[in-house]
């Protein structure tokens, strides 16, 4: 049964294709339509039940306008001037609460199972804690020691020095001096509002459990590459988890409306090979704060 409504969730793709990016995935495509590449099997299930799902709908809405047209052609007052007198039709009251029973429990068959996958937290591999801030997100590494840091959008004042300013950069302004910044950090021109200065580095194929949580309102944690999102409360902490398949740059934003600067709180995460993830991890480490990926992956 599930490679039949594969097949026809293959089909529903076609109609609302998956926008094919290069390099770096998250960032506007211009002409792009449906989701984003799928990088954990979370994002995967999520694209099939969705397809799934669009073709259910997709049948109901014909049938009903097939038995519209029925309607509107066969009994109108010129094809049918005496009107039936009946007040009910017991066989069509059955069906028309039967048939959507039985659509809402297929659709629950296969959308609960998606639904635990992402709620049942598995042991992680990798664990992060992650504190939304207004504007910025704190992460610290739990399983190691000593490895903290708070990343800023590339553009934010947190992130501008004297010389930035000197040269023209402006807080929230893609100026040739904020561009220049992008492309010293590895980001191109286009991923502005996207790039942070300190993205979260994480290892392919490493199953990862954050912890999320906020400092003073309601943010969301999201990477829909990842096929997770999760709002982060003060006082509170809720898991989300995912395994990432795919070595590169993926984007998200926070998704919780959370003050004026809110559009400005990107989420940058790197996913390397496990030798270059624990080559970061001892630099960190050993130098006491934050270090590129990119300078790590040089050295070796």
């Amino acid at each position: 049964m599930r490679r039949i409504l594969s097949l026809f969730a293959l089909l529903a793709a076609t109609a609302a294709p998956v926008a094919a990016q290069d390099g770096a995935v998250g960032k506007p495509i211009e002409g792009g339509t449906g989701f984003q590449v799928a990088a954990t099997k979370l994002a995967r299930d999520i694209h099939w039940l969705d397809h799934m799902i669009l073709i259910i709908i997709t049948a109901i809405v014909l049938f009903v306008c097939v038995l519209l047209a029925i309607i509107i052609l066969r009994y109108n007052r010129r094809a049918n001037p005496v009107p039936a007198k009946f007040t009910h039709n017991t066989p069509v009251e059955v069906a028309w609460t039967i048939v959507p029973i039985l659509i809402l429990v297929f659709i629950g068959a296969f959308s609960l199972p998606v639904l635990f996958d992402q709620q049942e937290i598995p042991e992680g591999e990798v664990n992060i804690k992650v504190t939304g801030n207004q504007w910025y997100w704190s992460y610290e590494y739990t399983d190691a020691e000593d490895v903290a840091f708070d990343s800023y959008m590339i553009g934010q004042p947190a992130t501008l020095t004297a010389e930035d300013e000197a040269q023209g950069a402006t807080a929230y302004v893609k100026s040739p001096a904020i561009v220049e910044k992008l492309q010293d950090a590895g980001y191109t021109e286009d991923e502005f509002l996207l790039a942070v200065d300190k993205p979260v580095v994480i290892p392919v194929g490493r199953v990862v459990v954050m912890d999320v949580t906020a400092g003073d309102v309601i943010h969301s944690w999201t990477i829909p590459a990842f096929g997770v999102k999760q709002d982060g409360v003060p006082g509170r902490i809720a898991q989300l988890w995912f395994e990432a398949e795919q070595e590169g740059t993926y984007f998200g934003q926070c998704s919780e409306l959370c003050g004026k600067d809110h559009a400005y709180m990107p989420i940058t995460v790197k996913v390397v090979s496990e030798d270059t993830y624990d080559a970061w991890l001892a630099a960190v480490q050993e130098a006491g704060e934050y270090v590129q990926v990119e300078e790590v992956a040089l050295t070796n």
